[in-house]
């Protein structure tokens, strides 16, 4: 039987909850398994345990979290909103090579994995150019020109 869930937003307990605290040092130290029923200890998978430490983790900060499933297929537009940029801008990138897709009929479809793996790759991109261009400018002295600039607000 197959169930489909809909996305979920929860708000965080009381930030102080002395539950939600012990539970966020026990999820820290290492791994977890469910207790049944019946008592039988239920191992969980890294994958959710992983999920299940930041869930906590992010209630115990005072922050609501949303759980929401993803299909492993997805279309352009759905692409594009995880990514978050226009249905354009996204097709580009297909056409460019940057992401993976294969035609159903005469719509692309990608695979989230090859989206989420797009995602880090930009990300590293971005940090190495940023690395790359404080460097510079600490080695010829132009973050010092910051200084120089009169502050108006």
């Amino acid at each position: 039987m197959t169930t489909i869930l809909d996305a979920q937003t929860v708000l965080p307990p009381d930030k102080d909850d002395p539950a939600l605290t012990s539970l966020v040092t026990a999820l820290s130290e290492g791994t977890a398994s469910l207790t049944g029923p019946d008592g039988a200890q239920l191992p969980l998978p890294a994958e959710v345990y992983r999920v299940l430490r930041g869930v906590v983790t992010a209630m115990s900060q005072g922050l609501a979290v949303t759980i929401a499933p993803h299909n492993t297929q997805m279309t352009t537009q759905e692409a594009a909103d995880l990514l978050d940029i226009s249905r354009p801008t996204l097709v580009r990138l297909l056409t460019d090579g940057e992401i993976p897709f294969h035609l159903r009929g005469r719509h692309r479809r990608v695979l989230l994995a090859d989206v989420l793996d797009y995602q880090e790759r930009s990300r590293e991109r971005r940090r190495a150019t940023l690395d790359e261009m404080t460097r510079t400018a600490n080695e010829d002295g132009s973050d010092r020109t910051a200084e120089e600039f009169i502050r108006t607000r």
